[in-house]
């Protein structure tokens, strides 16, 4: 067993009091990977996972309840008869996801691990007095989990002969979650368990991927299997709001299929169903929340429709919460950006001296108005880049662009697709922009800018849409709907960012074969699972869009550089990462003269010279390598960058040769400002050389900055995360930073951005701490 699996058997020992034999361990470490013991540990405490650990550590050849046992069969009917007694007339007996084993008193008791099952499901059924709902989920309840197929299956052929006639089964398809349900396959299954089967379908679950969501319509399930089954039950998504498509167009497709006439103009459609569905959700999403609300339309718009469609009795509920509840996993303890703690005091000071070269706040507050992003090449002007501020509903085009980025487990949106399409072609060809690659034709170097432009407007309306989300008027779809979308939104962030940086300034590989360029090829037509087999199930490939979009970059197999909770308070800013321009030296020169004065605690501490201090520590990256610096801004400017650098060693040699020389006559030593004589000191030693053993695993060196009143603290994360992209991209597999120790704040957060403390003795200064990362 490996170190985690140890550390689990250790929490659970405690948990019991009493210490396991290697046999116990053995058993256990089989448990977690079929139950996922790390979910049960830190999740809500399930009392029928409890007790299935407990018997099968302890007891392995018992289940969770012996079939032949009066006694248990006793409880069971004891418990059962408290919620007939309260009301309830419909109940589920549930044998799903169990092991097929039986333990010695039932194997002795029953010829068949389905007849004891049978058995039990018939005596519940006839102690309750036959109710008329009563539901009966096999072990086998997929075409994929039978053995060896569903008309050949023993436990099947049992269930549905001895099963008395009433008792609806549970069927999810030919998967748990099925792209399809036919009449075919139906057909099968009927024949077999010699009833109609009633559809478990977990098309629109999202419980198994906390990145993914999916919004589009009812699909794949032809109107006419409403005449084929018992009943259909949808597994929803577990955020409320999300529901409202699904619902909407599932009770479009049961009145089609109740229809007689059988033409064309009558047939279900699901992207005319999405159609009338997402127009209805506009009309939910435009008004606030209140109570009753949600009834009285439901009401209106279901006057003149037949009664009791499946439409009418799920998609509107009678009442909703007037205070939603906060957003899903919370950060705890996450780490503010890495700059100076200044907090409030950051906030106020900014707001009276602003970033502009001349040190009032009028370019700040010009910006704020005029809205001017500083675009890459190409890149299209965002139709709602302005602070929001406002309440106001989205419009219809965005909400069709969060459904096709949120669609369904086996497909994508149109959205979807051309981001993902673009994305990849865009990587596949980068050769036509590189660097050191002139020889294509002009014309494919423009195509390729042309399809770059496309995908960076895509980006930026994934900006807009996370900030009309925020601004708009319906919070419960906020704090339903934040996450998925504030995920997305980082992803593309990055993305934007790296194709960006693609033109011109990475490096062409005259071998391609094994270069980052193909390690993966899909072109978003389909999603990441099927690419694993055309019958995977779509938990096979976690992340959605947003995954597949991380996958695509050079660095998309590091997880913990995207995935992290989202902030306590979400912002409708708007944040735009890009390529470092000449033009923005000036504002970066002021940020960090402001972060060195906030470090220090005194304004008027500054040095005689208004360039010392930023040509200390950006001068020499922004004027040897600009192509490795990324710059972070919002609505009212620069607001943080990131500096890097691919090769220290021939980075060193040239501080030495240029920076150093240029250094000396700009500030020479007749000045007679000793501040200034100090800083260029500092200058020569920065200059020094790193230890080879250093050198060999971290090639690269980065420097980050950032203003300290960013209010969501993960575009940090994603300016940090775009540099590393593009370092990986032009061949680095390591890259390091050097901090002091008493930075705790920048050295908590590129801990848990999976950088790791090097030997002490490897930075210049003996006080420093050096951080390292491989790619």
């Amino acid at each position: 067993m490996d170190g985690r699996s140890e550390f689990l058997c250790g929490v659970v020992e405690g948990f019991y009091g009493r210490p396991w034999s290697m046999e116990q361990r053995k058993v256990l470490f089989q448990w977690m990977q079929r139950w996922e013991l790390n979910t049960y540990l830190y999740g809500p405490k399930d009392d029928l996972k409890h007790r299935l650990l407990w018997r099968e550590v302890y007891s392995p050849e018992e289940e969770d309840i012996v079939f032949s046992s009066s006694c248990d069969l006793s409880l069971l009917k004891r418990k059962l008869r408290q919620v007939s007694k309260l009301g309830c007339q419909a109940f589920a007996i549930l044998f799903d996801d169990i092991d097929h084993s039986l333990c010695q008193a039932d194997s002795q008791a029953f010829s068949s691990f389905a007849h004891a099952q049978v058995s039990v499901a018939n005596e519940i059924y006839r102690f309750l007095g036959e109710p008329p709902v009563f539901l009966f989920c096999p072990t086998e309840y997929c075409g994929s989990l039978c053995s060896p197929s569903v008309s050949k299956s023993p436990y099947l052929m049992t269930v549905g002969e001895d099963l008395l006639p009433n008792i609806s089964i549970i069927w999810t398809g030919s998967k748990v979650i099925s792209r399809e349900l036919t009449v075919e396959g139906l057909s099968e299954v009927q024949s077999v368990l010699q009833r109609p089967p009633l559809v478990w379908d977990n098309l629109h679950a999202n419980d198994y991927d906390s990145r993914r969501l999916f919004l589009g319509p009812f699909k794949g399930r032809y109107p006419q299997l409403a005449t084929q089954l018992r009943g259909l039950l949808l597994n929803p998504n577990c955020e409320f709001e999300a529901n409202y498509i699904p619902l909407h167009t599932l009770g479009t497709w049961y009145r089609t299929g109740r229809e007689e006439k059988k033409d064309e103009e009558h047939q279900y459609c699901p992207e005319m169903a999405l159609s009338t569905a997402l127009h209805n959700w506009m009309e939910e999403l435009s008004q606030p929340l209140q109570p009753g609300r949600q009834s009285r339309q439901a009401d209106q718009r279901s006057s003149g429709q037949k009664s009791g469609t499946l439409e009418s009795e799920n998609c509107h509920p009678t009442t909703r919460e007037v205070c939603p509840k906060p957003p899903r996993d919370p950060p705890q303890g996450d780490s503010p950006p890495p700059s100076s703690p200044e907090g409030e005091e950051g906030v106020r000071r900014r707001e009276k001296e602003g970033r502009s070269e001349g040190g009032d706040g009028e370019e700040r507050e010009r910006k704020l108005h005029n809205n001017q992003f500083q675009q890459g090449p190409g890149q299209p002007r965002s139709p709602g880049g302005v602070l929001c501020v406002g309440k106001a509903p989205l419009s219809e085009s965005q909400i069709r662009l969060l459904v096709g980025l949120h669609y369904l487990p086996h497909e994508h949106g149109p959205s979807a697709q051309r981001l993902l399409q673009d994305l990849t072609w865009l990587k596949e060809h980068c050769h036509l922009v590189s660097a050191n690659d002139k020889k294509g034709p002009p014309q494919k170097a423009e195509e390729w800018r042309g399809r770059a432009a496309g995908f960076l407007g895509v980006c930026e309306e994934i900006a807009a849409l996370h900030s009309s989300v925020v601004s708009g008027v319906s919070k419960a779809v906020l704090y339903d709907l934040y996450p998925y979308v504030w995920d997305l939104r980082n992803t593309a962030l990055v993305a934007k960012a790296f194709i960006c940086w693609l033109d011109g300034r990475v490096l062409s590989d005259s071998s391609p074969l094994g270069s980052w360029r193909n390690c993966f090829h899909w072109c978003g037509t389909t999603t990441g699972a099927e690419l694993l087999g055309v019958e995977s199930e779509p938990w096979v490939f976690k992340g959605g869009v947003s995954g597949e979009l991380q996958m695509l970059l050079p660095i998309g197999s590091n997880s913990e550089l995207f995935s992290h909770p989202p902030p306590l308070f979400p912002t409708s800013r708007l944040y735009n990462i890009r390529p470092y321009h000449n033009k923005d030296k000036a504002e970066l020169y002021c940020m960090v003269r402001q972060l060195q004065q906030g470090a220090q605690g005194s304004p008027d501490s500054s040095p005689a010279h208004p360039d010392l201090i930023g040509d200390r520590c950006l001068g020499p990256c922004l004027a040897l390598c600009p192509e490795y610096s990324m710059v972070l801004e919002d609505e009212l400017g620069v607001c943080g960058c990131v500096l890097g650098v691919v090769d220290v060693r021939s980075f060193a040699k040239r501080c030495q040769t240029c920076w150093m020389p240029a250094m000396r006559d700009k500030y020479p030593p007749r000045t007679g400002h000793a501040n200034s004589q100090e800083v260029l000191q500092q200058m020569e030693e920065d200059q020094g050389e790193y230890p080879d053993s250093l050198l060999y695993h971290f090639p690269s060196q980065l420097r980050l900055d950032a203003l300290p009143d960013l209010v969501d603290i993960s575009v940090t994360r994603c300016l940090l995360t775009a540099l590393l992209t593009a370092l990986k991209a032009n061949g680095s597999h390591g890259v390091f930073c050097v901090m002091q120790p008493t930075d705790r704040m920048r050295l908590d957060f590129l801990t848990k951005l999976g950088f790791l403390e090097i030997i002490r003795g490897e930075a210049r200064h003996r006080e420093g701490v050096v951080l390292g990362r491989l790619l």
